[in-house]
């Protein structure tokens, strides 16, 4: 009995410390993917603008990436 008591207690205080990690872990990659969200649709808005002008194709598809890039580079940042 007493056995099962210390395996409780040890597996009970493991389970414990666990969710405060994975759940500052689990914060970290929503805000990251709350990032790339925000820059996809910003991003797509810049290309249709840019379509919309007399710009060529080639050039919004590079604004499009690079402002994609920077929304990558910023969750990045936010989950390291």
């Amino acid at each position: 009995m007493k056995k099962y008591a210390l395996i409780l207690l040890a597996a009970s205080t493991l389970i414990a410390t666990i969710p405060a990690q994975a759940t500052e872990q689990s914060r970290q990659r929503q805000d990251g993917r709350d990032v790339r969200q925000t820059t996809r649709e910003a991003s797509r808005n810049v290309k249709q603008e840019c379509r919309d002008g007399l710009v060529g194709n080639a050039d919004c598809r590079q604004d499009h990436r690079q402002h994609k890039q920077e929304g990558r580079d910023k969750a990045r940042d936010i989950k390291y």
